[in-house]
Parts: C-alpha cells; sequence; structure tokens
C-alpha cells in the first residue's frame, strides 16, 4: 500500500491542474476507499492494518484538499514549488488591500438585525463572482507557468474566501442559526 508515494492527483488519477472535475474526484475517492477502508483489512495481520490505517488517512487528506477550492490553490503551488503559506508584502497590492477593506466596512457597517439580510446577499454575490473571476485568473497563470503571479492570486483568493464566510456567518447570525 505505498499510495502515499503519489501526490493527491496522482492518487486520483487527475491531472495535476487547479480545474478539475469534481464528479471524478469524488468517484475516485469512493473507489480508493473501498480499496483501503481498515474495516476491509480487519483480518489482516497488524502491520497490514496499520497500513490500511495510514493509507486511508492519507486518502482522507488528499480528498479533502482537492475537493476545497482553496486548499487545492495552495497544494498547486506547493507541488510547484512554491510555498504558497509564506506571505510577502509583494504578494499583496494596495489595490487588493484597499478593496478588502472596504469590503470589509460595508460588511462591519450594516445593522445587526435581518434588516440586513438583502445587503448581505448582495455582498455575497459580489464576493463569489470576484471569487469565480480570481479562480479562473488562477488557473490560467497556473497553466502559464506564472507561478509568482499565481502566488498573488493566491492570496487575494484566501481574503475573498475570508470574506464569504463572514458574510455567511453574518447572514446566519441575522437568521437565528
Amino acid at each position: 500500500m505505498q499510495i502515499a508515494n503519489k501526490n493527491y492527483f496522482q492518487l486520483f488519477d487527475l491531472p495535476e491542474s487547479y480545474d478539475l472535475d469534481t464528479d471524478r474526484l469524488t468517484a475516485q475517492y469512493h473507489k480508493l476507499q473501498l480499496d483501503y477502508h481498515p474495516d476491509k483489512h480487519s483480518s489482516a495481520s497488524e502491520k497490514e492494518k496499520m497500513s490500511a490505517q495510514v493509507a486511508a488517512s492519507y486518502i482522507n487528506d488528499a480528498y479533502e484538499t482537492l475537493k476545497s477550492p482553496l486548499r487545492r490553490a495552495a497544494y498547486v503551488l506547493t507541488i510547484k514549488g512554491k510555498d504558497a503559506e509564506r506571505v510577502d508584502q509583494s504578494d499583496l497590492s494596495m489595490e487588493v488591500l484597499v478593496e478588502q477593506m472596504e469590503l470589509r466596512e460595508s460588511l462591519s457597517d450594516l445593522p445587526k438585525d435581518d434588516t440586513a439580510l438583502q445587503a448581505l446577499e448582495e455582498l455575497k454575490s459580489i464576493a463569489q463572482g470576484k471569487i469565480q473571476k480570481k479562480q479562473l485568473k488562477f488557473e490560467k497563470e497556473i497553466e502559464s507557468g506564472d507561478l509568482s503571479v499565481a502566488k498573488q492570486t493566491f492570496h487575494e483568493l484566501q481574503f475573498l474566501f475570508k470574506l464569504l464566510a463572514e458574510i455567511e456567518e453574518g447572514e446566519e447570525l441575522r437568521l437565528g442559526y
């Protein structure tokens, strides 16, 4: 069970690309889970049981990473030799920082009751549109090998996904969830 020698894309027999077929990812995940699930190896030796547990854990980590657009972007950068977690000042343009501050300000200025729901929905739509555009931009940058610019776009995506989560939390708070 030497699946840990494969990167996540190889594990699921997918091209090393940000844009991936999520249905195929899920199908491959279920297939691998059937093959490597620890319960399937319950009568095996202790070494084989441990190996099955390690394989299942690796499969789960790989699946969760590739399923998440943001985690997948970081992983793509990592396998291409860029440290996605390290942020330099050059990774963030002043324009992006100002835009983020303005979006966050408009979120924090909203009333704390359900009268803000329409504005939250509009802000959510804006954030989702920006995320879609940045994801397409990131994919093109990866395909062209422009990894430094792709890393900048990744950090912009991080801001946008965080903003989207904050908007959704605001909706849930106002709806009483």
